[in-house]
């Protein structure tokens, strides 16, 4: 099975502005399942109050949970849907779940074991079809939120890359559904949208088109930081890198969406991007080399973990991912071992950089605890109806990650230092107004699962 790569001291802050599918396990691709073309634009989203989970009294929402692969503890559904049903930990104390998982479809039935032994000790349904799961066997939608989970399983690489794992042939039933019953409810989409540009545009536009929220991205963006901060709005950021384990394209999304999630708050907003492009192996560090503001911040990362001179150049699988945005800022993901994610920002009138590590990850057997946050905004936009964050900006980390995978390939032909791949329909803009969604110290305790059965 393939698996993202998870491996400090955090250096002080100057000034810093913060504040079954029985039928089939197919991947079939948009053009194979509907001929569906001219989208609503987008529409500019508000944030939301922290804490509304707390302050919202209201029914339980029902859930329906479509998972492409749930039959390990290492698996992504395994991570999140155990703590939509039995509660999570936030900020230092277990908090009861205030949905109810009512429905599950599972794409790879016959392997996931594991979610079948717990969907019936949990007297939870596992319905044959994703319209079914929705609809909970009836003829009309029947839930009040949707949690797409398809991060693992049995799916084949394209010649890029592109792990061809089935989000969207999942995400346009459930859009039938909405369409046929005449509304929508949120929806909420593990890792990227899809690896397809057009696929994941499309997705967008629906959630535009039939006005229901849309979150889902990485986890690294609310884990635990050192420090404990977040950039304020409108911080003047110049340039920013992020420097973390990313030998394939679920990997450097999880780099990418952490670049974004701290971009975004620069001032102006966001703007939109203008390129992608990839160079891999020796040549990564000939582009650092030549580029003074990239190299200055790889350097700071490299002085607050204490790590010797070249530390980076040493890695096995070197790479960077170089975006240019509309605006002229510029950010890069610099792969690189030994520190979890590192963000390094250069910020407008501040002397040294600004540094934010996501570190110190819990391994499954802990209960996977950097999935803890993705629980509360799981649940608090099913309660409150709204993102947690931009949607924009899960677009965009779907889009660099898409053409950081086509850069290195053109004609069939791969190339190490890739070319400049222009993105003028990447130019959408919004203005991030979230406050902080990291989850906090203390950290929760590493113990197993309770999962209702013993074997």
């Amino acid at each position: 099975m393939k698996k993202d790569q998870i491996d400090i001291a955090a250096r002080a802050v100057n000034s810093l502005p913060i504040t079954k599918t029985m039928e089939s396990n197919s991947v079939f691709t948009r053009r194979e399942m509907l001929g569906l073309t001219g989208m609503a634009g987008m529409a500019a989203l508000t944030g939301i109050v922290p804490n509304a989970v707390a302050q919202t009294a209201q029914k339980r929402p029902r859930i329906a949970v479509l998972a492409s692969y749930w039959g390990l503890p290492t698996s992504h559904a395994d991570w999140i849907v155990n703590k939509l049903i039995d509660g999570y930990w936030w900020h230092g104390a277990h908090t009861p779940s205030q949905i109810d998982v009512a429905g599950v479809y599972l794409h790879q039935f016959d392997t996931s074991l594991l979610a079948q032994k717990i969907c019936k000790a949990k007297n939870i349904p596992i319905f044959k079809t994703v319209g079914e799961a929705v609809t909970l066997g009836g003829n009309e939608l029947a839930v009040d939120g949707v949690v797409i989970v398809c991060e693992h399983g049995n799916y084949p690489t394209d010649l890029k890359g592109h792990w061809l794992l089935p989000r969207w042939w999942i995400y346009q039933q459930v859009i039938k559904v909405f369409e046929q019953s005449k509304r929508s409810v949120p929806v909420f989409n593990d890792k990227h949208l899809s690896y397809n540009w057009d696929d994941a545009k499309w997705m967008f536009d629906k959630s535009r088109e039939l006005n229901f929220p849309l979150s889902g991205g990485s986890s690294i963006p609310v884990f635990f930081r050192k420090p404990e901060i977040d950039l304020a709005v409108d911080t003047p950021i110049k340039n920013s890198i992020v420097v973390g384990a990313a030998p394939d394209e679920g990997a450097i999304f999880h780099c990418i969406d952490t670049l974004q999630s701290f971009h975004d708050r620069r001032k102006g907003g966001e703007t939109g991007v203008k390129s992608v492009q990839s160079i891999r192996g020796p040549e990564t560090w000939k582009w650092v080399a030549e580029n003074p503001w990239a190299n200055n911040l790889l350097e700071a990362v490299r002085k607050s973990f204490d790590r010797k001179p070249g530390y980076y150049q040493e890695t096995k699988r070197s790479a960077v991912c170089i975006v240019e945005y509309n605006d002229g800022t510029k950010g890069a993901v610099i792969s690189g071992e030994g520190g979890g994610w590192t963000y390094a920002g250069e910020i407008e009138g501040q002397k040294d950089p600004t540094i934010i590590s996501m570190v110190d990850f819990p391994m499954p057997i802990g209960q996977y605890h950097a999935t803890n946050a993705f629980a509360h905004w799981i649940i608090e936009m099913m309660l409150t109806k709204k993102e947690p964050f931009n949607a924009e900006r899960l677009l965009l980390s779907t889009g660099i990650t898409n053409h950081y995978m086509d850069s290195n390939w053109q004609n069939g032909q791969y190339s190490a230092v890739g070319r400049v791949v222009e993105t003028p329909y990447m130019n959408m803009k919004y203005h991030s107004t979230h406050g902080a969604m990291y989850e906090t110290a203390p950290r929760p305790p590493n113990r197993p699962y309770i999962r209702g059965f013993t074997s």
